[in-house]
């Protein structure tokens, strides 16, 4: 029977380096991010969100302003729960089609920012949480966004916090060292493909 391993991480811990280094092993990986960009290309999602926005969210092109979206929804709960209980449900049925895509292996695992937020930790065999220290994360998403420390945190705050995290994961993976990191993907993956 396929075993579902989910993975998760905070804004800045690394988790795309691990994801990368996970399917270079062979392994089916589902970005859930990149499904949500997909699924918000489709006319009947598209015509659900700009309606939840007031005909305010189109480009010329008939696509999303993405940007747009993330601004309103930003210090939005409201907003965002709704945007999220259109997107969730499609991405979801995404994920059921990439199952049966991959219904002869053994293992997939399911990359998603919002694994414990969104609850689909339960779906899950095992999860493996990546962190790294708070200074560590602020400093690449500095780098990597160009961005300031104060917008970092800003971003983190909206997110869970590892500690919260942590008590709800099966496996951690503290991404400081990325030959130690692999490794200790590498004994997870021994693990539970031994259970």
């Amino acid at each position: 029977m396929m075993k579902i391993i989910g993975v998760t991480g905070g804004i800045g811990s690394g988790k795309t380096t691990i994801i990368n280094y996970i399917k270079s092993k062979g392994f089916a990986v589902y970005i859930a991010d990149g499904a949500g960009r997909k699924v918000m290309q489709k006319r009947e999602i598209i015509q659900q969100i700009n309606q939840l926005f007031n005909d305010e969210v189109l480009l010329p092109d008939g696509f999303l302003d993405r940007s747009k979206i993330a601004s309103l929804v930003f210090n939005n709960n409201y907003l965002l729960q709704k945007l999220n209980n259109v997107v969730h449900p499609a991405v979801a049925l995404d994920f059921e089609e990439f199952k049966k895509e991959n219904a002869s292996e053994k293992v997939i695992f399911k990359e998603t920012a919002v694994l414990f937020e969104s609850g689909s930790y339960k779906e899950c065999d095992a999860t493996i949480l990546i962190t790294a220290p708070l200074e560590i994360r602020i400093k690449r998403v500095m780098q990597r966004d160009n961005i300031t420390k104060e917008q970092v945190e800003s971003r983190i705050k909206n997110q869970l916090s590892d500690d919260q995290k942590a008590a709800l994961a099966t496996y951690i993976v503290e991404n400081i060292d990325l030959k130690h990191a692999f490794k200790s993907i590498d004994d997870i993956i021994i693990k539970i493909l031994n259970n």
